[in-house]
């Protein structure tokens, strides 16, 4: 893959938002399953996370992704543009999340189960 600078893979993202949507796995076939529950951090109008140089410590399941381990997140959404471009594959599917989502702080985590979506999207 080519080297990147710092602000070239930054401007890679489309801030679809689908990475900051929370995701369940299941223990024992490792399925990975999208819900439509997005981070607190998250500002649906600006597309982006409002603590992002702090991202993962404030949230450790925030993973800091970058070409060296784009190719190993498979949970990463098929239509991400870091993902299309390791995989060569651009998607003509070119969505975000934008009202399409919930805060996380706004939902009872008892019940994410019943944020599960299956988006084309995703």
């Amino acid at each position: 893959m080519k080297k990147y600078t710092k602000e070239e893979w930054e401007n890679i993202c489309r801030r679809c938002g689908k990475c900051c949507l929370i995701k369940l796995e299941d223990e024992e076939t490792g399925d990975i399953y999208y819900t439509n529950v997005v981070c607190k951090y998250f500002n649906e109008e600006t597309m982006s996370c409002t603590i992002y140089d702090k991202r993962t410590t404030l949230v450790p399941e925030c993973l800091k992704l970058d070409a060296n381990n784009v190719d190993k997140l498979c949970w990463m959404p098929k239509t991400c543009a870091y993902r299309e471009l390791f995989e060569k594959n651009p998607s003509p599917i070119k969505t975000t999340i934008k009202g399409r989502c919930v805060k996380e702080t706004e939902i009872d985590p008892e019940n994410i189960e019943d944020y599960i979506v299956e988006w084309e999207d995703l």
